[in-house]
């Protein structure tokens, strides 16, 4: 994963979008539906229809990045609401991006007994 600049906010975007968009499609859905500037430094997470897809837009000081994942097996876990943003910290975009449960990730039993 790229290194964000600390102070950066990184939103998903709930409910699906359509995964044939591409730097201007999602731009004009960060800025009318989340009301939110696309090139304000954010990161913005878009999840397609079949949950194995997303997209991230993310603008830096030089240019606009559009960054995809799709994953072979599973599906990413997704907020339920059909609109507005959720806010997530690094680690829990990592594990979004794995396809990890990001809102409850677990300890893994047996750390103290090694």
């Amino acid at each position: 994963m790229i290194g964000l600049p600390s102070g950066t906010r990184i939103w998903i975007v709930a409910g699906t979008t359509d995964m044939r968009c591409g730097f201007q499609g999602l731009s004009a859905k960060v800025h009318t539906v989340l009301e939110e500037n696309p090139l304000g430094g954010h990161v913005f997470i878009f999840r397609g229809r079949r949950g194995d897809q997303v997209k991230l837009l993310w603008a830096t000081e030089d240019g606009l990045w559009l960054l995809a994942k799709r994953l072979e097996r599973g599906r990413f876990i997704w907020p339920q609401a059909d609109g507005g943003k959720v806010c997530l910290s690094s680690a829990q975009l990592s594990m979004l991006l794995e396809g990890i449960d990001w809102r409850q990730p677990r300890r893994t039993a047996a750390l103290s007994m090694l």
